[in-house]
């Protein structure tokens, strides 16, 4: 236990520490009131229902982390979003919440002024009205996804986790931060080494940061999972995918990469494809919505044959058709045994190439989930998955479809399952358990933030 002492004004505030053991079972509810009066703001009845809530978790009692979730797309119960005001107060109470290791605050209206509250805590600073100075955050995982964050808000984040040795997670989807923003978060790369997993999906960063996160991503050690997906790229000369696997053949700790929207082509996937028969860390690699075609899955195919590391391949939205899936089939079936997940929905893939998809499964067992909604479906290809899922070869939960009967003939029904189910929100009563349902890596888990 360890007691700190700071002043606000004429008061002494004393704050006790429990690093290890909590012997009065905190109120923070209580704790959040009590800042909203000293702080003169009103309290937002969503976070003080969340608080009240994580006061009876049985983590709390016994002194386990908790993740408080205040998400504002939480539609079972009344939401009234976070602001830059709600989160001062926040973050005066947990300054001192050392059980508090995780802190959702996706879909809400924070902006830059905010945020400064937010990087003061991960930097163990003290906020406002709380004069408690910790040693460092004891946050793993943060999520502001989806607020009004812009390039000063990542410029303050990104500086905090120059100092910051506790957060594994940091999810940024979805704010705009542009080019200058991500290249706060490349600097902060070649400082950090606690970070295991950031998104950066949908921030409309440009070629130059995206090729800045590459050449850092050659020299950290600790990142193991990233996400750049829909950059703002204004040239075809595919430079970011060619960086890209410049970095993958030098990293050997990256996990998972999603370049999902990098308008990704035949010259991309060659220099993919070489990386990785180098590479022997990398087993999710997300190449959805780019324009790989039929002859590009080609270096793909003959990259299965060999690769012994990947493990989730997701091919979503692109166009390799018949062709293609053949190309990937052939390797599936006769050479590849490591492939555990492949997602080729929406690439006007029809019957022929769907029958070679299902009979490379009946050959390799270890290939358990498959994705293949949005193709052109036949009755023979309809028969093939009914076949696979009634014999218990594909479970019904590792697919995205699902077999009924019509006067005598098949059809598949679509099934909300895949690699991306809760990329965008996480059901309000809690994680899903069924990891078929939200595959990622949850299929092969390499810490509990992966």
């Amino acid at each position: 236990m360890e007691t700190l002492l700071g002043c606000h004004g004429d008061a002494v505030t004393v704050c006790f520490v429990f690093r290890h053991v909590m012997s009065v079972p905190p109120d923070l509810h209580q704790q959040y009131l009590q800042a909203c009066q000293n702080l003169s703001q009103p309290e937002n009845h969503f976070v003080a229902r969340v608080l009240q809530e994580a006061d009876k978790s049985d983590n709390i009692r016994q002194t386990k982390g908790i993740t408080l979730k205040i998400a504002g797309n939480n539609r079972l119960v009344p939401v009234q979003r976070v602001t830059d005001e709600d989160v001062q107060v926040l973050a005066s109470v947990l300054c001192s919440a050392v059980f508090v290791t995780g802190l959702d605050l996706r879909y809400n209206d924070l902006t830059d002024v905010g945020v400064r509250h937010v990087a003061t805590f991960l930097q163990g600073l003290p906020v406002m009205w709380c004069t408690t100075e910790v040693e460092n955050s004891t946050l793993r995982y943060l999520n502001l996804m989806f607020n009004d964050i812009g390039t000063s808000g990542a410029e303050l984040i990104a500086n905090a986790l120059h100092s910051n040795e506790t957060l594994l997670h940091l999810r940024m989807t979805g704010n705009k931060i542009g080019n200058k923003g991500g290249m706060y978060f490349a600097s902060m790369l070649q400082v950090n080494c606690t970070l295991e997993k950031l998104d950066l999906g949908d921030c409309d960063m440009g070629t130059q940061c995206l090729i800045a996160i590459a050449s850092v991503l050659t020299q950290n050690k600790a990142v193991r999972a990233i996400n750049l997906n829909r950059p703002l790229l204004y040239s075809q000369e595919e430079e970011t995918t060619i960086h890209m696997a410049l970095m993958l053949k030098n990293n050997s700790s990256l996990v998972e990469l999603h370049l999902c929207k990098h308008e990704i082509k035949s010259l991309g996937v060659e220099r993919l494809c070489e990386a990785l028969y180098e590479n022997c860390s990398l087993r999710y690699l997300d190449l959805s919505c780019n324009k790989i075609t039929r002859e590009d899955v080609k270096f793909l195919g003959e990259l299965l044959k060999q690769n012994q590391t990947l493990e989730i391949l997701d091919l979503n939205s692109n166009r390799i058709e018949d062709d293609g899936a053949i190309y990937l089939s052939e390797a599936l079936a006769l050479y590849n045994r490591t492939l555990k997940a492949l997602s080729v929905v929406s690439n006007n893939i029809s019957g022929k190439g769907l029958a070679a998809l299902s009979q490379a499964m009946k050959i390799n067992v270890e290939l358990s989930y498959i994705y293949i909604w949005g193709n052109n479906f036949d009755e023979a290809a309809c028969t093939a998955f009914s076949e696979l899922i009634q014999a218990g070869r594909l479970k019904p939960n590792c697919t995205d479809v699902e077999p009924y009967e019509v006067d005598g003939h098949v059809h598949l029904a679509e099934l909300s399952h895949g690699l991306k189910k809760h990329y965008y929100w996480t059901p309000s009563y809690g994680q899903v358990k069924n990891t078929a349902a939200n595959a990622s890596l949850a299929i092969a888990a390499v810490s509990e933030y992966l």
